[in-house]
């Protein structure tokens, strides 16, 4: 497939997030503490989502995503991330404890009727007594990864409960893409679950494991995995990184970090964090005043966050293609 561009390859977002409300038969869920967030009150305004018509809302989040996919030069596909609950020691859904859920089968629908543009990235979370049965069938509807997020979902990536469930991954072949660093858009229950060198165990077993958000710590100029990731990519050869949300102030500082490293670039895949926004800034950070101009004036996100990592210096990704399922 060649870019709308014409300029070679297509490139996949890895990391696009896909937001709904609850209606008849779609699972999702949303707390009321979810509700008054900082995140979800932004998402309601940007999109001028009407939270008294779920159904609608969920239409429009998706159709202006679509749309702006569509509109992306350099970017042709996008995975959608769902988000798995909390679950008790028993492996059953907590609910008390979660506070935003996507479910496996409403991510593999959506992505379904809009194949050729989205790929779906299921969130199953390991400590659900039923993860190995729900790996199984998502690989078989098609799931192009597995999304962790640690941090909201209660549960040790370091656990040793865990093995079969990775094992499981290894034999499918499908990835995992997982959050790291401190999470600050939903509420993060354990931040010491977001350490980078807490995914050895999944990378023993022979997971691919991509690594959010540049391995950065998300706590501004601070980054103290900066060695446990050079330690992951010298190591593992199936240890990858994603560039999403890297334009944020409080990620910035690995971006302009990793910038001076392009040896990296061979282990990044590209993503963006959508609906977050991708800012020019960092170029101008990083003394390259036309670049900054330029994407000043680029207004689709994927393309102003494609460009911004080429102006860094960051030409050279890992092939996502061969590491999706």
């Amino acid at each position: 497939m060649l870019l709308r561009s014409g300029l070679g390859r297509a490139m996949i977002d890895v990391h696009v997030h896909l937001a709904a409300l609850p209606e008849d038969g779609n699972g999702c869920y949303i707390s009321r503490k979810m509700l008054g967030s900082l995140l979800f009150r932004f998402l309601v305004r940007r999109f001028g989502l009407p939270l008294d018509d779920p159904p609608r809302a969920n239409r429009l989040y998706l159709e202006r995503l679509i749309g702006t996919l569509q509109a992306a030069r350099f970017v042709e596909e996008a995975v959608i991330l769902g988000i798995d609950g909390v679950y008790d020691a028993q492996g059953d859904l907590d609910m008390a404890r979660t506070d935003f859920l996507i479910p496996a089968g409403y991510v593999l629908e959506t992505a379904a009727r809009y194949r050729g543009l989205l790929r779906a990235g299921v969130s199953i979370n390991p400590q659900r007594r039923d993860a190995l049965a729900q790996l199984d069938r998502a690989v078989e509807a098609g799931a192009a990864l597995v999304k962790f997020l640690p941090n909201t979902q209660g549960f040790d990536p370091a656990d040793a409960r865990y093995v079969p469930f990775y094992r499981a991954m290894a034999r499918h072949r499908i990835p995992v893409l997982t959050h790291v660093g401190y999470e600050f858009s939903l509420a993060g229950k354990d931040q010491s679950v977001g350490d980078p060198a807490r995914l050895t165990l999944a990378l023993d077993q022979g997971v691919r494991v991509i690594a959010a958000h540049g391995v950065s710590f998300g706590l501004f100029v601070y980054e103290k995995y900066w060695r446990t990731f050079l330690a992951l990519v010298r190591d593992y050869p199936n240890f990858y990184w994603d560039a999403s949300a890297l334009s944020l102030p409080n990620r910035v500082g690995m971006l302009l970090r990793i910038r001076r490293h392009p040896e990296l670039g061979g282990r990044m895949v590209f993503g963006t964090d959508y609906p977050l926004s991708s800012f020019a800034y960092p170029a101008l950070l990083a003394g390259r005043l036309p670049a900054y101009l330029e994407l000043r004036r680029t207004r689709n996100p994927f393309d102003r966050h494609y460009r911004l990592l080429q102006s860094l210096g960051l030409r050279r990704t890992a092939p996502a293609a061969d590491i999706l399922h």
